[in-house]
């Protein structure tokens, strides 16, 4: 079968996916939770948009960050959540991966012969208060001194405690429906938890979306609302294959939002924060911030350039920031 994309400018480029590609179920890596099983669904809706006939094997693997209940920084991190996976590829058991992107570390680099393909569009990148079954609070504003928020992200903690330096903040780890069960359930006075939106939504439980915290209260994660799927650079049939599923606008900010993240190298527990968008007007447009723990510190910049030079833009924020003390900052938070 040979597809023309949709995208190209050239109406010689061709490829004969029954003559590159696997003669059997094309295998997708993903992690086990419903949410993420629900991602791996949306990688497969759009390889089957662009070719009907490709038949796609979602593999469940159950990773050492799902498994473990702890603080994430004893196994080193996000990394945590791609390990297995990475070595299921390697090891040629899968053809490719599923992540959510805000889960890819930034001081961790891929294993070598491995690369992300394709990014799908990027969905809602906001975060939003889910309140304990029950509960009479509509806002984090009205809660009183000394409630308890739980959540699992340092980067949201930090800016919770920066705007409510009065709330106690606290590791609240899981996938999202045991979570809610455990919200509910609990009788340690957690009042609320801080999740994304988006990830409420896949998994099927938008009505437990309760406040959405905008842009200016909480800045997104690296990555936030985009699904990367990964496969091995040498696989020439899958490489073409996800290139017809890839979202350019969603691979330009992602490149500069990563590229900001490596720059600043930070750890599992440095609380970063950033965004990209385009403008109106054509524009790059790149947001990026860093905290101390508490919030107490924070660093900021903002910058914009031309969609070509997604890198150069990723590497300017990061440098405003260091200019800003943002290295320090970093440097100060155990690891």
């Amino acid at each position: 079968m040979t597809i023309v994309p949709a995208d190209s400018t050239s109406t010689t480029v061709t490829t004969d996916f029954d003559q590159v590609l696997p003669r059997r179920k094309l295998r997708l890596g993903s992690r086990t939770s419903h949410l993420a099983m629900a991602y791996a669904n949306r990688v497969v809706e759009a390889i089957r948009d662009v070719l009907p006939h490709i038949d796609v094997e979602i593999v469940a693997i159950k990773t050492s960050g799902d498994a473990w209940k702890g603080d994430l920084a004893q196994l080193g991190g996000k990394g945590a959540f791609m390990k297995e996976i990475d070595a299921a590829m390697v090891a040629g058991q899968i053809d490719m991966a599923v992540h959510a992107m805000k889960d890819v570390p930034g001081d961790v680099p891929l294993p070598e012969g491995l690369m992300f393909a394709a990014y799908l569009p990027r969905e809602d990148v906001r975060d939003c208060v889910v309140w304990r079954s029950g509960s009479r609070y509509t806002s984090l504003d009205e809660l009183p001194p000394g409630s308890v928020i739980g959540t699992s992200a340092v980067r949201r903690k930090a800016q919770i405690l920066q705007a409510r330096p009065d709330l106690q903040v606290v590791p609240f780890r899981g996938n999202v429906i045991p979570r809610l069960t455990k919200l509910d359930e609990n009788d340690d006075r957690i009042e609320a938890l801080v999740l994304a939106r988006i990830g409420l939504v896949r998994a099927g439980v938008s009505d437990r979306v309760g406040q959405i915290l905008e842009m200016d209260q909480m800045c997104p994660a690296i990555g936030a609302g985009v699904i990367g799927v990964q496969c091995r650079e040498a696989d020439e049939g899958i490489r073409e294959l996800l290139r017809l599923v890839d979202h350019p606008e969603t691979r330009t900010h992602i490149t500069a939002e990563r590229t900001m993240l490596h720059g600043l190298q930070g750890h599992c527990n440095s609380p970063i924060a950033g965004h990209c968008t385009t403008t109106p007007d054509g524009r790059l447009s790149l947001t990026g911030m860093v905290f101390s723990r508490d919030g107490g510190e924070f660093a900021y910049a903002h910058e914009s350039d031309t969609p070509d030079r997604a890198p150069e833009l990723g590497a300017l924020v990061a440098a405003t920031l260091a200019r800003k003390g943002a290295r320090d900052i970093i440097a100060g938070i155990p690891h």
